[in-house]
């Protein structure tokens, strides 16, 4: 009886010890790409509170109404100047925008419970005001030239590698889509394989590509372009040129030689959304020496805010017509003032 004891007593001691030399087991882990990535919070639009100051509560105390005065609205506008800023809005833009909106806000009377309220419907339409310009529509200016059996002809500049023969493919692809036929000009004759890469667009666009040998003469490929254009009927063309800055005086100057011999109907600048401040001295440079109509903005999809749209509204007064968004044909995206507002404010 001792022995069945001792023996039952050596066994519950020996799995003890086992079970205390054993690890404890660690608790579940969340998988490892949770771990790395935080949750993403759904954007809301930006709404400032307008802290009023005391002198204004003290005023309105017997009164359902404020005068909004500009202690009132002081931070509210700093705040907005500095997301401006952080957008890439131009400083010279942003400090007008704010001066703009101290002369509609300060003396305005409204009701106390809607005084942010307020304040942030008149942000919002003053920014709108100023990018609701009216803009050219391609395809019906198109449309009506082909009415009176003449060409529409559209001449492209811009600065090196802003993408603009790129930009004319997709611009062919949209007017084709809508039942606009097109030729592009290749009339640069500087870069190295452009001529070679017009060629290549046209081909998977299935349109005429007119070009020439390098070094020649831009505004002759240009003219011959135009000539095919009539004499078989072609409702479009689309003048590539080659990229140069606006400090070129030579190139400018033959820029404006092309112009005097094609006298296009739309002279479209294109630029890219991540130049900055710089491209409204770009702008403002080939507005003085051809004429601007209008502007396409490239690498849209890559510059978060489009600071670089509202500076350009402000600042040249030039309406953008679209914004490149990739590199395939359908990668371009007619320009909203809502849908880039919803991006600055949020």
């Amino acid at each position: 009886m001792f022995n069945l004891l001792k023996n039952k007593l050596s066994s519950f001691v020996s799995s003890l010890s086992k079970k205390l030399e054993e690890k404890p087991e660690e608790p579940a882990k969340a998988p490892a790409e949770l771990m790395e990535k935080p949750v993403q919070k759904p954007k809301e639009d930006r709404k400032s509170e307008v802290k009023l100051s005391l002198e204004t509560r003290v005023r309105s105390v017997l009164s359902p109404e404020v005068e909004i005065k500009e202690k009132d609205i002081s931070s509210l506008l700093d705040e907005l100047e500095f997301s401006l800023l952080e957008a890439d809005v131009a400083y010279d833009t942003a400090r007008s925008i704010t001066s703009e909106l101290k002369k509609k806000l300060i003396g305005l009377r409204v009701k106390k419970s809607e005084v942010s309220r307020t304040a942030n419907d008149i942000i919002r339409s003053t920014l709108l005001e100023m990018m609701e310009k009216e803009k050219p529509n391609l395809v019906e200016l198109a449309r009506a030239k082909a009415s009176k059996g003449e060409p529409f002809v559209l001449l492209f500049l811009g600065p090196n590698g802003s993408g603009k023969t790129t930009s004319i493919a997709k611009v062919a692809n949209l007017l084709k889509k809508n039942g606009i036929s097109c030729v592009i000009a290749a009339a640069d004759t500087w870069r190295a394989a452009s001529q070679e890469q017009t060629e290549v667009w046209a081909g998977r666009l299935g349109v005429k590509a007119v070009g020439g040998q390098y070094g020649s003469d831009p505004a002759s490929i240009a003219w011959n372009a135009s000539a095919h254009a009539k004499a078989k009927g072609i409702n479009a063309v689309l003048i590539d040129t080659a990229g140069r800055q606006e400090t070129s005086k030579n190139l400018m100057k033959e820029l404006e030689k092309m112009n005097r011999v094609v006298k296009p109907d739309l002279k479209i600048y294109i630029g890219e959304a991540l130049t900055g401040n710089a491209i409204i001295e770009q702008v403002k440079e080939f507005d003085k020496i051809i004429g601007v109509d209008a502007v396409i903005l490239t690498k849209a999809d890559v510059d978060e805010k489009g600071g670089a749209a509202l500076s350009i509204f402000h600042s040249t007064g030039k309406p953008i017509i679209y914004f490149g968004v990739g590199q395939e044909l359908d990668d371009l995206q007619e320009f909203s003032p809502t849908s880039l507002l919803d991006n600055l404010l949020t």
